[in-house]
């Protein structure tokens, strides 16, 4: 088999003609390379054929817990020399033989309690020596890829803790790395999450030597004195503030040697009073010198952010034909529904992108910015506002949504949150629009998007008084400040199942184990460090049954609003109260940045079969888009892969997953049969969890 080489990395779209002989049969990095467009040159599996695929191997990968919290896999695996690398429900690497599911290789750890989902794992090789770099929690390992044993010569015993440098003075202790990081000569250069309501650290960039796993260099997301875009923040805004940090990954250009750089959201992510300012580099998309850190150009696609509208995705980097000229171009999608086109190189936009007056915020002490960029072309992927004409025409109880939508705020994007009971809608809602799958792009310059269309309610309540001095706070004030915005106001967790549900918690867990969570954290969960343990202790009281009140007072960061937790609008019978599709795939020339088509993505079978059309769905997870002609998606909520012819749109093929495919596929070739895989790990949108990777191919 051939090996994938660097020169090959950097598939410009438009070079590839369909009748070459594909460049590689591998998926040797996170969305298909480093351009992060989800394609592969193979051509065996194709339009004309793909209806006679059928499981060639299934591997259970271990993990799944559905007593204490729902798994997931959101995975992307690796297949690189026949070697297939991946993650389990249970966060755990390992290794495969890509053509028969036999696992070769799997960690096992259990040293750091914030392990997560992840999103897959790095590769390298100079052609001697074999890493994977595998992120367990905030704990970074470098692994060999033939034994899945730490290297010891790597940091400490073969890792490194991604909180070492970014403690500050008041913080939490969250941070994890969910998403892979890239590949820069002798860097691994990575991002990480970090909490979004609580004291959170810094989102800092930072590159390390991915031999020694020394600090190389590091660009701060939320500027230090003196550095571009300080004056964007309140003074030492960098000492008090968080978050503005890279969750969703990244695109490189080895090239150029450029790393384009996608962030989120400063914390609090939904009120702001507190950072008065614009917030660099909150929000934006910040092209870095790969080899030194320093900035080449940014752009900010959020000023002042409140509503959450964090980049959901990894840049797309493509060649597009543009005023009769071919451009490298890089884009990122919005959660708004918006794609925002520039060249690789310069940082000019390819398409017009206007400041357009916003509405200002009826809160106390908020200062919404004026203005928000939105991009003319191409046109929105997502509707983006919900009126009286959106609500579905078989919605079971009209007359409520109706007196509630009346009540609330609606029709524009960007209103800010008012204070409840009052409401804003969000439309697209608070998760996408566009969300962390991405989009794929195929050798001919066209995006292929999924995204979902569904309306999220939220407003702003009080936080419980606090002071520089201790008050009395009782454990329900404590949750209200601290828990409610997930876990929602009355325990009935959000509507995803992505935070549970607290309502007898006594029938999943004790005390004990409560009161450890709070304590270290547990998956997305952060940990309440910043709490002391009687503060802890109370909330516990609380959840349980009890009433306790304990001495407390306000910190640094402590804001005087929280939002009332994302709560999907759901009718009565559980269908998204806005008209279908709930959830679609588009297609985008980028060359002229016209629609090709868009068709629903997902469907609910008792809706079918009541004679109403595929509807979509809720969705995550993204396309694998390949040379043959097809694009291979699982992401709905129905429990299917499909593929799809992408010329048209028209769906080609199913099959039922033994899991909700919540991830990303991967299509390889291993002795000239090629293959599509998936992670099936469900455990969102109320559907069941698994365990599963499942390979398809031809018999």
């Amino acid at each position: 088999m051939k090996r994938f080489t660097y020169p090959a990395l950097l598939l410009t779209v438009g070079l590839l003609s369909l009748t070459e002989k594909p460049a590689t049969t591998d998926w040797p990095e996170y969305n298909g390379g480093p351009d992060r467009n989800h394609f592969s040159p193979l051509t065996q599996l194709n339009t004309t054929n793909v209806a006679g695929l059928q499981v060639a191997w299934e591997y259970a990968s271990g993990g799944v817990d559905t007593l204490k919290n729902n798994t997931q896999i959101q995975c992307n695996p690796l297949i690189i020399d026949g070697v297939l690398y991946g993650v389990s429900a249970g966060s755990q690497a390992f290794a495969l033989d890509a053509a028969t599911g036999k696992q070769l290789w799997k960690t096992a750890f259990t040293d750091d309690t914030f392990a997560m989902n992840s999103r897959g794992v790095t590769y390298w090789t100079d052609g001697r020596e074999a890493r994977i770099f595998f992120a367990y929690g905030s704990l970074l390992y470098a692994l060999d890829a033939r034994t899945g044993k730490p290297v010891d010569s790597f940091g400490k015993g073969g890792k490194i803790n991604l909180k070492d440098g970014l403690a500050r003075p008041g913080a939490d202790e969250y941070v994890v790395s969910n998403t892979p990081g890239v590949v820069y000569k002798n860097l691994l250069i990575m991002g990480h999450r970090v909490s979004e309501v609580a004291p959170a650290l810094p989102g800092d960039v930072r590159a390390y030597d991915l031999r020694t796993g020394q600090l190389v260099w590091t660009f701060h997301t939320i500027p230090h004195s003196g550095e571009y875009g300080a004056d964007t923040w309140p003074k030492d805004g960098y000492r008090n503030f968080g978050g503005a940090n890279n969750w969703m990954g990244m695109a490189i250009d080895r090239q150029r040697g450029i790393v384009y750089v996608p962030t989120g959201t400063a914390a609090f992510d939904l009120y702001g009073s507190t950072r008065p300012g614009q917030n660099l580099f909150g929000n934006s998309l910040i092209a870095l010198d790969a080899a030194t850190g320093k900035r080449r150009w940014h752009f900010q696609t959020i000023h002042h952010d409140i509503w959450d509208r964090d980049i959901p995705a990894p840049p797309n980097l493509f060649t597009v034909v543009h005023g009769g000229k071919k451009v490298d171009a890089v884009s990122v999608l919005s959660k708004q529904g918006f794609l925002f086109v520039f060249d690789r190189v310069t940082g000019k936009p390819l398409f017009p992108i206007e400041e357009r007056p916003m509405p200002a915020s009826s809160v106390p002490g908020e200062k919404a910015w004026p203005t928000q960029p939105i991009p003319l072309k191409p046109a929105p992927f997502t509707r983006q506002s919900f009126s009286e004409s959106d609500i579905n025409d078989f919605v079971t109880d009209r007359d409520t949504v109706l007196a509630q939508l009346r009540r609330w705020q609606s029709g524009k994007e960007f209103i800010p949150l008012p204070l409840s009971p009052n409401r804003t809608v969000f439309f697209p809602g608070t998760d996408g629009g566009a969300q962390w799958g991405g989009a794929a792009v195929d050798e001919a310059g066209i995006m292929y998007v999924p995204s979902k269309q569904i309306p999220v309610t939220m407003g702003l309540v009080p936080t419980p008084a606090g002071s520089a001095k201790a008050v009395e706070r009782t454990g329900s004030q404590l949750y209200q400040t601290h828990c409610a915005a997930c876990h929602g106001q009355n325990r009935e967790g959000s509507h995803d199942g992505s935070y549970p549900a607290l309502i007898g918690i006594s029938k999943k867990r004790n005390e004990t184990s409560v009161a450890q969570v709070l304590a270290k954290g547990q998956g997305m969960m952060p940990a309440f460090t910043s709490l002391k343990e009687a503060e802890r202790k109370a909330i516990v009281d609380f959840l349980f049954g009890k009433t306790t009140s304990v001495a407390s007072k306000a910190d640094l960061n402590t804001a005087p609003y929280h939002h009332t937790g994302f709560t999907r609008w759901y009718d009565r019978a559980g269908y998204p109260v806005s008209r279908p599709p709930w959830g679609t795939l588009t297609a985008i020339d980028m060359n002229t940045g016209e629609h090709r088509w868009q068709v629903p993505l997902g469907e609910y079978p008792e809706l079918v079969a009541k004679g109403i059309p595929p509807t979509g769905t809720d969705n995550y997870g993204a396309p694998a888009v390949t040379a043959g002609g097809l694009l291979f998606i699982a992401s709905s909520r129905d429990e299917l892969i499909r593929a799809f012819d992408r010329k048209t749109g028209r769906e080609l093929w199913r099959a039922k997953l033994p899991a909700a495919g919540y991830a990303s596929p991967s299509t390889y070739a291993v002795n000239g049969k090629q293959y599509v895989v998936i992670a099936c790990g469900g455990g969102k949108l109320k559907t069941k969890s698994g365990d599963r990777y499942v390979a398809f191919a031809l018999p």
